[in-house]
């Protein structure tokens, strides 16, 4: 076989321990992703304990603090897949793994504010264990079950990040602030030890070689799947994360008791990440049955739809519009993921899904500061009516560049192809 034949033969049949390095990949991504957000609750504590005394200043560096992380990983992302494609994706993970291991415990230890920005800055730079077990788990899962299996993942990397937050407000006044950093430390030294006892990689020269002589960008045939991949993944993340910084006060205003602003604003928010945790597996299932490119499309404009968002009267109404903004979308990770994977050579996969984790940061990044402008300077309405618009295009758009060919039936199509190759 040639390494192109090989690549084909690979997507389709996948490795015979991926359900294995599923389950692991499952549980280390909930455990790192717990470990990186319990912080949230009490970061103004920790930054005002590291000698920060002005409220503004507070919150000012929880801001750059929890920021730094994601700009750091936006950074590395494509690197860490680049090297992936060539020493291997299970690397990927131990180094990811053993480098927050060493971040988090030493933010426990911390003595200014300085250093805390430092090491966050360092968590995004060395980790990415939830990225990298997408990777693994996209190439190492049969074709015909690879969206199920990254919605598997990515509803236990929503889950992490809503326990995450939960533990990290019950530990604190248990174990201390400082504790509660050496205790994250210890589950992701546990993730890092299942990673690196049970996680297997079968090895492929083939894939080594032609990723250092050709992988990335220049060795995809069709580039416009990939690119609308790309623009789908940063559009949903800000879709997300816009109205964050406007929720409180959008929940202030239909809540008559002040007293129970905050807890209902955290439902609010909870209420998208739990439809997405529910609806994750489902739609890659359903993707996986009729094809990816339908199930993005019409998540997309099911999500682009609710627009009454902006004009609800009451906390109920609003949460459940969130829950169900949240179970349309759930499916759109794992969908692009695959997308991704079938597009793209073996050899070049990292590197296209690290771009993808990079583009998705972006919108993390992007969507609160546009969303607090809009809601600022416009009215907060204008924020959840933007956002359906976006969305609406985003699944006009992928609707018109889906390739026509292979739009449903990639399972058999898939297991056509590699009949074809063994005979």
């Amino acid at each position: 076989m040639t390494d192109r034949q090989l690549d084909a033969a690979s997507i389709g049949t996948g490795s015979i321990y991926w359900k294995r390095n599923l389950a692991v990949s499952l549980i280390g991504s909930f455990t790192t992703i717990v470990a990186m957000t319990l912080l949230l609750p009490f970061l103004p504590l920790y930054v005002e304990e590291l000698g920060v005394a002005d409220h503004a200043a507070i919150v000012q560096w929880s801001g750059i603090a929890y920021g730094a992380t994601f700009l750091a990983a936006a950074l590395v992302a494509p690197l860490w897949g680049r090297l992936g494609d060539i020493y291997g994706r299970k690397l990927m993970l131990v180094r990811a793994s053993l480098g927050m291991t060493l971040a988090i415990s030493l933010m426990g230890m911390a003595g200014d504010i300085w250093q805390l920005v430092a090491l966050r800055l360092f968590v995004g730079l060395a980790g990415g264990y939830s990225s990298g077990s997408m990777v693994l788990v996209a190439t190492q899962t049969p074709k015909d079950r690879s969206a199920w299996a990254l919605g598997v993942l990515s509803s236990g990397i929503m889950a992490g990040n809503l326990v995450g937050p939960l533990l990290g407000g019950v530990l604190p006044p248990v174990i201390g602030i400082r504790g509660t950093f050496f205790a994250a430390g210890g589950m992701i030294f546990l993730a890092f030890l299942a990673t690196t006892l049970l996680i297997k990689e079968e090895k492929s020269p083939a894939r080594k070689q032609a990723a250092k002589a050709s992988g990335g960008w220049k060795s995809i045939p069709d580039k416009r799947p990939v690119i609308a991949m790309l623009a789908t993944g940063m559009l949903l993340m800000f879709a997300n994360m816009s109205i964050e910084p406007i929720i409180t006060v959008y929940v202030a205003q239909i809540v008559p008791i002040a007293a129970q602003v905050t807890m209902i604003s955290g439902l609010v928010m909870s209420a998208a990440a739990l439809g997405s945790i529910l609806s994750a597996s489902w739609l890659g299932r359903l993707a996986d049955r009729i094809g990816h490119w339908p199930v993005i499309s019409g998540a997309l404009a099911v999500a682009g739809l609710l627009i009454p968002q902006a004009f609800v009267t009451s906390s109920w109404q609003l949460t459940m519009l969130r829950f169900l903004m949240g179970a349309a979308l759930g499916g759109l990770l794992p969908c692009i993921a695959a997308v991704i994977r079938h597009s793209v050579p073996d050899s070049a996969a990292g590197s296209i899904l690290g771009l993808s984790v990079s583009s998705q940061y972006v919108g993390q990044v992007a969507g609160p500061i546009l969303g607090g402008f809009v809601g600022g300077h416009i009215g907060m309405r204008a924020v959840f009516l933007g956002t359906s618009v976006l969305l609406v295009a985003g699944a006009a758009y992928a609707w018109l560049v889906r390739p026509r060919k292979i739009e449903a039936g990639s399972g058999s199509a898939s297991r056509a192809t590699a009949d074809q190759l063994d005979a």
